[in-house]
């Protein structure tokens, strides 16, 4: 190869080596990003989203941070005041404040050990105190007093917490199947007193409307019967007037044969009777009326005083 040659191959080469170093000076960074730019070593500067320029060979991108809000869940497992084991799942959720871009890189090596550490360290400080129902009374102030006090820790070291959730505080499974036993106890309780009250409700209506339907039967019967009497009175005076020497035990005889009559045609329109009947005879009836008049005779003279008169006899004058 000869001189002019070589000349050739090194102006190539240099001209690549100037491109190659206009090229390095021009880097990009995207939306929600931002570079950390060091000059020999040092901090330089903080570069934002789009074009940006560096010096070549002196000035490097060392490291690109999100500005996005970030998350990350902490599983939890401590004991409650009175001797409950829990799980309680921490999640939070943090960012880069914009304007400590330099301390979040360079004062933490991993921020989410250190936030998890705090998380235990706060967790531990209220849980134990705690009675596990307080445990899930509290559970949204426990949450806000973690966020308060990441909060002012993790300020130092350039990151903010934006939020800090407990989804939910997990006991024991013996635990929570006694407390599931006891929830469920305490509602069947319940729904047995009102239960009892329900049915002491509708015996109580119950035994009000029988009474009541009672009250209303004895006084339809009252009424039936004053107007039984009340007939047999009118038919009893019709019938005197209409025949001539008849006398009231005439007329009952009439009226207790009819009945007699009226009950015997009942049976035997009913084919279903379990009515039994007793070998008689229609003579029968005036053996009634004279056993029932004989009664009545004895005890109107049982009732009446020595010196008094002796009672009419029904359907006689005196």
């Amino acid at each position: 190869m000869d001189f002019a040659s070589m000349i050739t191959v090194f102006g190539v080469i240099f001209l690549l080596l100037v491109f190659g170093a206009i090229v390095s000076c021009f880097f990009t960074v995207q939306t929600a990003e931002v570079a950390i730019v060091q000059q020999l070593g040092k901090f330089a500067r903080v570069a934002g989203p789009g074009l940006n320029w560096k010096m070549p060979f002196i000035e490097n991108v060392v490291r690109r941070m999100s500005m996005k809000v970030l998350q990350f869940d902490v599983q939890v497992e401590t004991k409650t005041q009175d001797n409950v084991f829990v799980q309680i799942p921490v999640s939070i959720q943090y960012k880069v404040m914009p304007e400590a871009v330099e301390a979040a890189f360079y004062k933490l090596s991993d921020p989410v050990k250190q936030i998890e550490s705090m998380v235990y360290n706060v967790v531990l400080g209220h849980v134990p105190k705690m009675k596990l129902d307080d445990t899930f009374i509290n559970q949204a102030d426990i949450a806000k007093d973690l966020r308060d006090s990441l909060d002012a820790s993790m300020r130092e070291y350039g990151y903010t917490i934006v939020k800090v959730l407990i989804s939910d505080i997990v006991p024991d499974p013996k635990v929570k199947a006694a407390m599931n036993d006891i929830n469920a106890a305490a509602r069947e309780r319940e729904a047995t007193v009102s239960r009892a009250e329900t049915n002491k409700l509708l015996l109580v209506k119950q035994a009000e409307a029988e009474a009541e339907s009672k009250r209303l039967q004895g006084e339809g019967i009252a009424n039936q019967s004053k107007a039984i009497i009340a007939g047999l009175k009118d038919s009893i005076e019709d019938f005197s007037k209409a025949v001539a020497g008849a006398t009231a035990q005439d007329v009952m005889q009439l009226v207790l044969i009819t009945q007699y009559f009226d009950t015997l045609k009942d049976i035997a329109a009913n084919d279903r009777t379990n009515t039994v009947l007793v070998p008689h005879s229609p003579s029968t009836i005036s053996d009634l009326f004279g056993q029932f008049r004989d009664t009545l005779v004895a005890s109107r003279a049982l009732s009446t005083p020595p010196d008094a008169a002796p009672p009419a006899m029904p359907g006689r004058t005196r």
